[in-house]
């Protein structure tokens, strides 16, 4: 398959608490669980050891993979424009926005005034800012 629009998108990030995250992407958000493997000390190649927690939309072209390697821990690092936008072509539902602090979220200011004007932003209990904007996506009018 050659590299364009059609390419599944797997977005990948280091995790503090798999169980943490995936209370707020699943029961927050209301992603599935496409795919999970515990760490196991026993394992031997490529990815052993390593805690992965796949979430996304069955049906859509992109996936959160997150990761934890127990034996030598990557602690996530992300800095304020370390984004993962949702266009919802709408307001942002007030359940929602409860739903996710309850599951680990915190509303937080963006540092861009940008997404205040058009979304909330949500940092997630790795540290990670979620956007949930108003606007609708267009590629002509970004």
């Amino acid at each position: 398959m050659p590299v364009n629009g059609r390419a599944h998108i797997r977005i990948a990030r280091p995790s503090r608490d798999l169980a943490a995250a995936e209370r707020f992407w699943t029961q927050g958000l209301g992603l599935d669980v496409l795919f999970r493997k515990e760490s196991a000390a026993a394992e031997a190649g490529p990815g052993a050891g390593y805690a992965l927690l796949m979430v996304g939309w069955r049906y859509a072209g992109w996936h959160l993979e997150l990761a934890r390697d127990p034996h030598h821990p990557v602690l996530p690092g992300p800095g304020e424009e370390d984004l993962l936008v949702i266009y919802l072509d709408g307001p942002v539902p007030d359940d929602l926005l409860a739903r996710l602090e309850r599951h680990g979220g915190r509303c937080v200011p963006a540092r861009n005034p940008y997404w205040d004007t058009w979304g909330v932003t949500v940092r997630d209990p790795d540290g990670y800012r979620l956007v949930l904007s108003t606007r609708q996506w267009s590629s002509a009018e970004h």
